[in-house]
């Protein structure tokens, strides 16, 4: 990086954790629903990163505010697209039938159709293209599939229609990529000359198959969060306690071997013969850490699809990589890997502050509580550090106690004003003691890209407040 590790400036280390923070305050009132903005920042450790986030409110018709995190493997391609697509699907899944219709309508007679969500994006955000006329197709399908469906629509719960509208969106997306990446196999040919770039077009249907990303999706609509969970990243609560202690609620089970339950689901999918197979060194097959996630066809489709896709496009096959170019060993009853997501409900109370949605880089750096705790203690440092406005009647020695008292509780100005930047200034520079060791977080800052991903994983993380913190 042109300078020795652990030599950068406080200028500079600034620079790097602050080039992707990302805030947005929303106004308040009804169609904030509960949420009163959020900050959000990504750290990459491979090149290109694979991680990515979206953000978004849900225009009228299916009210709501959407966030989420995604963690890619097997390269960028997947993160990348279901990123850009996944709250297009769940906005689908939850708009009325009417709607849906004056959509299709639209559609035929070619008049301007209506924005589904309002994007809220970093400059670098969303910036690979998403195989536009392809992705449209799949959606209008997805939707024109509802409307003939209409008879099929009962009437569920609220927090059950939200449910079902999430699991839907997430597994027919799923299958929208397998199906895009099958098509352009069946139009392919291993005679036929590739197109310059196509092979290592990240919107390559067959290339955001091969690849594979985890989702950790917030939805919060009427003072109601639902959190939709596929995979390793997590979802916590910070609960801020009556005597202003801070507690962290974990809203998601990771989709691992370390999770008991997840490790009998997928033994019980398949022959006890391989009992001793599906799970091998606490991954899938061997090879793939997470049990659930989008794309990794390499785990979903038939031996047979998978040797087709390796003599018919050895060109894509070629820029990924070595894992997703052999089939997996002992692979006799695929499915193996689900894109069914796990769903919690929640009520928002007002002890709830706000939600932690982060990549699981994040976790294998710091304890959930100790990330609730840094952002509570954070936030009420911001809070304290706003100007007072004396109470009415309040007198010269009550104002001097009051501000001689948050003198105290705020031991030092706080260098971040975003929450995540503040996590992860944390989980990379910690001392071991709560404080953070300038020359230990710039020596991981200032790793050369081949030697980070030693160290840490890509981080991405984003906080939704939910109310003020109390004081």
């Amino acid at each position: 990086m042109g300078q020795e590790a652990g030599q950068m400036s406080p200028a500079q280390i600034n620079h790097t954790l602050k080039a992707n923070e990302y805030s947005h305050t929303l106004p308040r009132g009804p169609a904030s629903h509960g949420v009163l903005g959020f900050q959000s920042n990504m750290l990459p450790s491979n090149h290109p990163g694979e991680d990515c986030r979206s953000s978004a409110t849900c225009l009228p018709g299916c009210d709501g505010v959407l966030l989420g995190v995604f963690d890619g493997h097997a390269g960028p391609a997947c993160a990348h697209t279901v990123s850009q697509r996944l709250f297009y699907y769940i906005a689908v899944a939850m708009l009325p039938l009417r709607v849906l219709a004056e959509i299709e309508l639209a559609v035929e007679e070619e008049r301007a159709v209506p924005p589904l969500l309002e994007w809220y994006k970093h400059p670098q955000d969303h910036n690979c293209p998403d195989g536009g006329t392809i992705s449209f197709h799949s959606l209008r399908n997805y939707w024109q599939e509802r409307l003939e469906d209409k008879d099929l629509e009962d009437e569920e719960e609220e927090g059950d229609r939200v449910t079902s509208a999430l699991v839907n969106a997430f597994r027919r997306l799923d299958y929208d990529l397998s199906v895009e990446a099958q098509v352009y196999l069946s139009m392919s040919s291993p005679r036929r000359p590739s197109l310059p770039g196509e092979a290592s077009s990240m919107s390559s249907p067959l290339r955001v198959a091969l690849s594979g990303c985890t989702a950790c999706v917030a939805y919060v609509s009427n003072g109601v969060l639902h959190v939709a969970n596929l995979g390793d990243s997590r979802a916590v609560l910070g609960v801020q306690e009556p005597d202003g202690r801070w507690s962290a609620v974990s809203l998601t089970n990771d989709h691992n071997a370390q999770n008991p339950d997840e490790l009998q689901r997928i033994l019980g999918e398949h022959p006890p013969s391989e009992c001793k197979t599906v799970v091998r060194h606490d991954r899938l097959l061997g090879l793939l850490l997470p049990f659930r996630a989008f794309g990794d066809v390499r785990f979903k489709w038939s031996a047979e699809m998978l040797s087709r896709a390796h003599e018919t496009r050895p060109d894509v096959l070629s820029v990924v990589s070595e894992a997703v170019r052999t089939l997996p060993p002992h692979y006799l009853t695929p499915p193996y890997l689900s894109a069914h997501p796990e769903v919690t409900q929640h009520r928002i109370r007002p002890s709830d502050k706000f939600l932690v949605l982060a990549t699981d880089g994040l976790w294998e750096l710091m304890h959930r509580q100790t990330v609730v705790q840094l952002v509570g203690e954070q936030l009420s440092g911001l809070q304290q550090q706003r100007p007072i406005v004396p109470a009415s009647g309040m007198t010269l020695g009550g104002l001097q106690r009051l501000l001689l008292e948050r003198r105290g509780r705020v031991i030092s100005v706080l260098e971040d004003q975003n929450a995540a930047t503040h996590l992860l200034r944390h989980a990379l520079g910690d001392d071991g003691y709560g404080a953070v060791a300038p020359t230990r977080l710039a020596k991981m800052l200032s790793l050369p890209s081949e030697l980070a991903r030693r160290y840490r994983d890509d981080i991405t993380i984003t906080v939704i407040h939910l109310n003020e913190p109390d004081l």
